[in-house]
């Protein structure tokens, strides 16, 4: 569970260092609503970019970013709706846009759910302990900002099949990076590597986030009442909200689901894995090619018991629609069949995992037969912009992008979705991907059996996390109180 436990003398030395660098640390209200922010601090983000080392961008981990590079304020949720043209179903496809969080994705928010509880009451001391972030991609980006801005050091764990962007960045920020073998399906190497420096002797503190609670708790606070306010502003008469899709990745995301569901009780929550690793589907294994997602294991925060639907999603899929959405031949094919040019200029906003949350959602759409007042919802955790690497790479192994490639691409992964591979959750199927939880956490881990049959069985478990946002508050306030920076 998440400790609050307050540690006096580490906390003074946390006090010392945020007082030495002008730092003063965002609340969950002001990331829901920014409107509480300080005058301020508003009047000093008028002159840093969004993705600057400046503690000020603290208070831009929120979906409400005006999405601009620099000087940005703030505004409502960023989201992209999808027109029917694109999506081949009536349903009305919605997706928040992450591309506008510092660091471009929304992965700095989950890190800040993590490493800030524990800043705050001294339990982690950044004059002595190194932060340690280990990922399959932009949590460990997302880790290593935050600290930088927090004044702390920081360790970036990521596999080294990772695209050129995130190792590049990361240079610029991260005290140390450590690249584990494989790519996004070697999870567990990432696993093995942290118990390395358990063991090293030096003193650390891991962030792991397939099993911190702050991830979970973070979106579901954050990310789940920006989708709240989302359906407020975009839900017309008569319509009515269906469910939510993400990745499951290390199911902080899908948290978010929790907070919305609990609004909408009807609702589903699907969660979606790459067909070449289905191991929610059909407790498989494999690699794929769709960064960001995490698999061959169930993480310890996804509540499983509140998923509804799981949809298997073909990497091809994925990287032939990356490149028909950001290719020029590509972009003009799809307005020459009717999808309207001013959306098609915004394709860029989906990542690759991106790309795959929205296929989930029409998958979703069609399998429930939704119609046109029917909404779903899903995420754009990061943009093209952390994969432009990838589009060269495919160009130069297959050659250049025509309108024949666009035309096959349209029709096979758009309007050829099917309800395939997917798999309606019943009460056993649920068990069944809960209990994969313990060969990796409890055999693995260090996790209790204990813990593991609360997750399943005590409600409270869940609900007791959803609760702390206040309390994590009044400590953040109280931190910032003694910090005197204001």
């Amino acid at each position: 569970m998440i400790d609050l436990t307050t540690y006096p003398e580490r906390r003074q030395r946390a006090l010392q260092r945020v007082r030495e660098r002008h730092i003063v640390i965002p609340t969950y209200a002001q990331m829901k609503d920014p409107q509480r922010i300080p005058f301020n601090v508003k009047q000093s983000l008028s002159q840093i970019g969004l993705w600057d080392v400046n503690p000020s961008n603290l208070f831009r981990i929120t979906w409400h970013n005006q999405p601009v590079a620099r000087g940005g304020g703030f505004g409502g949720v960023n989201f992209l709706e999808f027109p029917s043209s694109l999506t081949g179903t009536p349903a009305r496809v919605i997706a928040l846009v992450g591309k506008w969080f510092p660091t471009g994705a929304h992965k700095v928010g989950a890190a800040f759910g993590c490493l800030v509880p524990r800043l705050v009451t001294g339990q982690f001391d950044p004059t002595t302990q190194k932060a340690v972030w280990p990922s399959t991609g932009n949590y460990c980006r997302g880790g290593a900002y935050d600290s930088a801005l927090l004044g702390c050091d920081s360790i970036a764990i990521l596999p080294e099949g990772m695209s050129r962007e995130r190792f590049e960045w990361l240079k610029t920020i991260a005290g140390e990076i450590i690249a584990t073998p494989g790519s996004e399906s070697n999870v567990k190497e990432i696993f093995d590597k942290c118990w390395e420096l358990r063991n090293s002797g030096q003193d650390l503190m891991i962030f792991n986030q397939f099993d911190e609670l702050g991830n979970y708790l973070w979106h579901y606070e954050i990310t789940g009442h920006a989708m709240e306010e989302l359906l407020q502003q975009v839900m017309r008469p008569g319509d009515s909200y269906r469910g939510m899709s993400s990745a499951t990745g290390s199911a902080g995301t899908i948290a978010s689901g929790d907070y919305i569901k609990q609004l909408f009780p009807s609702s589903k929550i699907a969660a979606s894995e790459a067909l070449q690793c289905p191991t929610l589907l059909q407790n498989g294994f494999g690699a794929h090619r769709i960064e960001g997602i995490g698999d061959k294991h169930v993480p310890w925060i996804h509540n499983v018991k509140n998923t509804d639907l799981v949809v298997a999603i073909d990497d091809n899929a994925v990287v032939n629609l990356a490149r028909l959405f950001n290719e020029p031949a590509g972009r003009a094919y799809l307005v020459n069949q009717g999808v309207p040019a001013s959306f098609v200029s915004q394709l860029d906003l989906l990542g690759f995992s991106g790309i795959g949350n929205v296929l989930t959602a029409i998958k979703m759409a069609k399998y429930y037969e939704m119609g046109e007042h029917d909404i779903v919802l899903t995420i754009l955790t990061d943009s093209m912009e952390l994969y432009a690497s990838r589009l060269v790479e495919m160009s130069q192994e297959s050659g250049q992008y025509t309108e024949r490639d666009a035309a096959a691409d349209f029709a096979r992964y758009l309007k050829g979705v099917s309800t395939d591979n997917m798999l309606e959750l019943t009460y056993p199927e649920q068990k069944r991907i809960h209990n994969l939880k313990y060969f990796t956490w409890v055999e693995q881990q260090g996790k209790t059996y204990a813990e593991i049959q609360a997750q399943w069985y005590d409600p409270a478990y869940w609900t007791s996390v959803q609760k702390l946002a206040p309390q994590i508050d009044n400590l953040i306030e109280a931190f910032n109180a003694d910090a005197g920076v204001g």
